[in-house]
């Protein structure tokens, strides 16, 4: 059986790798499990699976654990600290990194220091410190296997291939829910708008970087760590029926796409039973059924994110860490209804133009650069908002 440790059990990745695991209930065992502050979600899946250890983000947040299951034999860790314990279980043998943000980094690097597989879906993690985590990765000789769909689909894609032959990379985005919306009533959009996703079903962040095309521009820079692409050769077409879930372009001038529903328990299933392919317990998909497959070029004047992607990574050290960070705050800002859905971008490309950026050699530079352009957006969003 292989055991696992989850960072983000208790958001959308990670009770869909639970999902995943009860499916195969003889190939899987839980060993860790981290969350936030969901003590009581958290404590129905240490009932159900059992973990060595668990961790929580407050001392508050663990008493409420504590009142609510028997913790007795479990190690129960608090923040930063016990989200490392859970990601470098002695047990563990691949992590599922699903922490939402920032937040997941220091856990994740933990996890590939000591020796884990990781299966990441915190995209962040590669966007701050890509460099980095790749390089411990590869002198770990661990495999860093991505659940994000769109990567998910370019492994599958580039498995066996010969990375030499690539000529470009095509990641799919649906448009989100603004693809046909006039940009002039933008700053009219409002939170329960920007959280309504045509296709997908995911955490509050995400639904709102899909709404800005953020959650592409993180992944240009996540798909030129995973797959050692430059990001000038990493591109994003809009496509709205998400049945294409990424492509790759040979220089034969051959595509290769991957297919699939709009499910995240197969790329979760994937990565885990990697490898080898396993039968899924999902309905497959119906391909004698009538479906069209469009695809269109993105507006970058209307989702500027992409064009900010490409900024950060072509300036390269802390720049991608700085709006990553940017995005943390803006986006939050805008859930509080603190500042309007446009003034995501602008802060986070404020932030981007304005960071000094330096290279990314150590954690702790990384974390400084995200603590840095943190109070800057902070300080953004409230000249936006000045009441």
């Amino acid at each position: 059986m292989k055991a696992i440790s989850i960072l983000g059990a208790t958001g959308s990745i990670g009770t869909s790798t639970l999902a995943v695991i009860r499916a195969f209930p003889d190939r899987f065992r839980v060993v860790g499990l981290a969350a936030g502050h969901d003590a009581k979600g958290l404590a129905a899946q240490v009932e159900a699976f059992r973990p060595r250890v668990v961790s929580v983000a407050t001392p508050e947040a663990k008493a409420a654990l504590s009142s609510l299951v028997d913790v007795s034999g479990i190690e129960v860790g608090v923040g930063e600290e016990g989200m490392a314990a859970v990601a470098t279980a002695k047990e563990a043998e691949i992590v599922v990194a699903a922490a939402v943000g920032a937040v997941g980094l220091v856990p994740t690097f933990a996890a590939i220091q000591a020796g884990k597989d990781v299966a990441l879906a915190n995209k962040e993690t590669l966007v701050m410190a890509g460099e980095i985590m790749t390089r411990e990765q590869k002198a770990r000789g661990t495999r860093l296997l991505p659940i994000d769909s769109e990567h998910c689909a370019l492994h599958q894609c580039l498995v066996g291939r010969d990375p030499g032959a690539v000529s470009k990379l095509w990641l799919t985005a649906s448009g989100g829910p603004f693809r046909t919306r006039p940009a002039a009533t933008f700053a009219a959009i409002t939170r329960e708008e920007a959280l309504n996703h045509p296709t997908w079903r995911m955490g509050k962040k995400i639904t709102i970087d899909s709404a800005t095309l953020m959650n592409k521009a993180l992944e240009i820079i996540e798909a030129h760590w995973l797959f050692d692409i430059p990001g000038e050769r990493i591109d994003v077409v809009v496509h709205p029926q998400s049945v294409v879930h990424s492509m790759v372009e040979f220089k034969d001038g051959t595509v290769l796409a991957q297919l699939g529903r709009t499910d995240m328990r197969i790329p979760i299933q994937y990565a885990l039973s990697y490898p080898e392919i396993w039968e899924t317990p999902l309905e497959a998909m119906d391909l004698k059924a009538a479906f069209s497959l469009g695809f269109e070029p993105p507006d970058h004047a209307r989702f500027p994110s992409l064009h900010l992607a490409q900024e950060a990574l072509a300036r390269g050290g802390t720049t991608p860490a700085a709006m990553n960070a940017a995005n943390e705050v803006a986006v939050q800002a805008f859930l509080n209804g603190e500042i309007p859905f446009t003034g995501i971008t602008e802060i986070v490309s404020d932030v981007v133009k304005n960071h000094a950026s330096t290279p990314a050699t150590a954690i702790e530079t990384v974390l400084a650069a995200d603590r840095a352009a943190r109070a800057q957006a902070t300080l953004a969003c409230r000249a936006l908002n000045p009441a």
